[in-house]
């Protein structure tokens, strides 16, 4: 081999020692450079911005709710009190209808055939009883002269009263005829709301058929049943069955709106259940439109107390750890605790603190996920409009 080669081949040699190292040493200054980066960003870390609101001291009305079921003051089931063929029906279903109107019609003519046979049988029990007493008045004068015997006074008498006897019958038999026609005539018992007809024209009804002809439920005023448990029994029991009937009652219906109309408390059940541990109690509302109708489901809301300097916050505020209650507070330095409350009845959003804050506390009310015991934010007012507004329907275009 020349000695230019073994030259050239161990220049070549250096220059690979040489870019290998070169390489090396760039990757190990990344690596440096990465690490310190890592380091200055977790010495800085983001401070979170949370929403902050005062705690609130002031009166408030303390409500209960019940969930109810709205019945008729009065649910008359109307069924036929004679035998016949239904020949017509006078009301609309679903309608309002009147104590008294006819709401349906049975075939009177049979009816009628039978009370037109009634009055002239009774007519001929008058006859007769009008010809006995013709016949006693003749013989009493003579009876009493000694010109007839006793047995045929006795005779005139028994004939008499068993003429009378025979007109009251006749009468009575006259009267059950009357009554089975008008009875033809099936009217309502009550003012009221009439349901549908469960019959149809040329059916034939009686008073042996298991089914009703309709209903009709009297609804203004009209009740609704809720179910109480035995301590809030006692609990108003307490206060007085006159403060119970004064209290005033709201209903708030499916949709949420409520009835314009106070109720109170007007029924109430003899016993506690065994089974539910609850009473039966049934309150009245006055429907004057007939909106409320049986069936129907609600929400019962009494204003059970007026709680005075209660601490409010809102629901969104409170955070729940197996059975306790927490709440995020924050201090003057801008550093979070996180301490643990004793919460009261729910105010409509918010919620009374019983135990474990004071009135102007700063707590965190949006963002409450984000923080931790010991740690610094930056706080700024709580706008609940504004999150309102965030959670509008936006229109589709």
């Amino acid at each position: 081999m020349r000695p230019t080669n073994v030259i050239v081949q161990c220049v070549g040699f250096h220059r690979q020692i040489f870019g290998v190292v070169l390489t090396a040493s760039l990757f190990a200054l990344v690596l440096v450079l990465g690490g310190c980066h890592k380091e200055e960003k977790a010495a800085a870390p983001m401070v979170p911005v949370v929403e902050t609101m005062a705690v609130v001291q002031r009166d408030v009305p303390v409500k209960k709710e019940w969930i109810g079921v709205l019945d008729g003051l009065v649910n008359a089931t109307i069924r036929p009190q004679v035998s016949g063929y239904l020949i017509r029906q006078n009301y609309r279903e679903g309608e309002a209808v009147r104590k008294g109107q006819v709401l349906f019609e049975i075939d009177p003519r049979t009816f009628q055939a039978a009370l037109n046979k009634a009055k002239a049988q009774l007519s001929v029990q008058r006859a007769r009883h009008e010809t006995a007493k013709a016949n006693l008045a003749r013989i009493k004068p003579l009876a009493a002269k000694n010109a007839v015997s006793q047995k045929d006074l006795d005779d005139a008498i028994g004939m008499e009263l068993s003429a009378r006897s025979s007109v009251e019958a006749a009468q009575a038999a006259m009267e059950e005829a009357q009554l089975n026609l008008g009875f033809t005539k099936i009217t309502s018992p009550v003012d009221g709301v009439a349901g549908i007809a469960k019959t149809q024209l040329g059916d034939l009804v009686g008073p042996s058929m298991q089914e009703e002809l309709t209903s009709v439920s009297e609804v203004d005023p009209i009740k609704v049943y809720v179910n109480i448990s035995e301590r809030e029994y006692l609990n108003a029991a307490a206060a007085g069955n006159k403060r119970m009937e004064e209290l005033p009652l709201e209903l708030i219906l499916a949709d949420n709106s409520v009835h314009p109309h106070e109720g109170h408390l007007a029924i109430m059940d003899r016993q506690i259940d065994p089974t539910t541990g609850t009473m039966k109690i049934g309150a009245l509302f006055p429907n004057p439109e007939n909106r409320l109708r049986p069936g129907q489901y609600g929400r019962v809301r009494a204003t059970i107390r007026i709680q005075q300097g209660a601490l409010l916050v809102p629901q969104r505020a409170v955070g729940e750890v197996q059975g306790k209650y927490m709440v995020a507070v924050i201090g003057a330095d801008n550093k979070v605790d996180i301490r643990p409350v004793q919460v009261g009845p729910r105010i409509e959003s918010d919620w009374i603190i019983d135990q474990g804050l004071k009135p102007g506390e700063q707590i965190v009310v949006e963002g409450i996920q984000k923080v931790r015991a010991g740690m610094t934010v930056t706080p700024k007012p709580f706008n609940p409009n504004a999150k309102t507004a965030d959670l509008a329907p936006t229109e589709q275009r």
